[in-house]
């Protein structure tokens, strides 16, 4: 199995916590029906592509069903008192807990990145702070959950058998193969859309590339750009040499293609 680690979401309630502040909802008055849908579907995907950790997932999606379940259930006239505490409580105070968690979590990275600013006399760093010095984190202009959202875009498009099958055939693609794939393609800064790579190929070739992609990003020889308004649609392009050197690291800020610069690569 073959392991990514994006940090942009730590479990059920981030990615819950994200449908609420990307929908502008008020926590107490969450809609459950149509957030445990988008929740189900993400847990789908997250299964198609064998992400770890789909466990918590699970539980959470099963939690928001069931809470979907009993705010659909009519109630009889005896049960109105015992109905009166809204089955979305318990959902709401974890989701405050973790809010304040999260904040708290956020003030100390805060301030130990201000600590770590700092020098004193007499104190030179050895190999092993040199050592940590030199990693940098990899900036993808998209969540993880974008980019699973415009993967589940290009599978679904592909037409459904008819009759289930359960033929088990082996997997002809690695991600390392995928990764030379993808390089040849966007060799010379080029922009290349995601969809165009993988079109006419197998699930299998599909997942193999995106993971490739997210690989290839995390080492910085391409980055991953996704477009504006435009569901399952996200670009991949080539760094250059000056680019991938660790000595001269790229800007911190996000990149987001315009409408012109779309349009002006629609048929990468």
């Amino acid at each position: 199995m073959y392991h990514v680690e994006l940090e942009q979401f730590e479990g059920p309630l981030d990615l819950l916590l994200f449908f609420v502040r990307r929908d502008e909802i008020d926590v107490y008055d969450i809609p459950i029906a149509r957030i445990a849908d988008e929740f189900l579907d993400y847990v789908r995907l997250m299964e198609e592509i064998d992400l770890d950790g789909g466990g918590d997932f699970i539980y959470m999606a099963a939690l928001l069903v069931r809470i979907k379940a009993r705010m659909l259930l009519p109630q009889e006239e005896d049960e109105e008192k015992e109905a009166e505490e809204d089955p979305r409580r318990e959902l709401v105070e974890r989701l405050m807990e973790y809010v304040r968690f999260k904040e708290a979590s956020e003030q100390l990275s805060t301030r130990r990145a201000r600590r770590a600013a700092r020098f004193t006399r007499g104190n030179a760093a050895g190999p092993e702070e040199e050592r940590w010095g030199e990693r940098e984190d990899v900036e993808i202009d998209a969540s993880v959950y974008d980019l699973i959202d415009a993967l589940g875009g290009i599978l679904i498009d592909e037409p459904e058998e008819e009759e289930p099958s359960f033929d088990v055939e082996p997997f002809g693609h690695t991600v390392e193969e995928q990764q030379e794939f993808v390089l040849r393609e966007v060799r010379s800064g080029r922009r290349t859309a995601f969809r165009a790579l993988v079109r006419g190929e197998s699930d299998a070739f599909v997942i193999a590339t995106f993971l490739a992609v997210l690989e290839l990003a995390r080492q910085r020889q391409v980055r991953l750009l996704l477009e504006e308004g435009a569901a399952a649609s996200f670009f991949v392009e080539s760094r250059s040499p000056e680019e991938r050197s660790p000595e001269e690291p790229l800007p911190q800020e996000p990149e987001t293609l315009t409408n012109g610069a779309s349009n002006g690569h629609a048929g990468a």
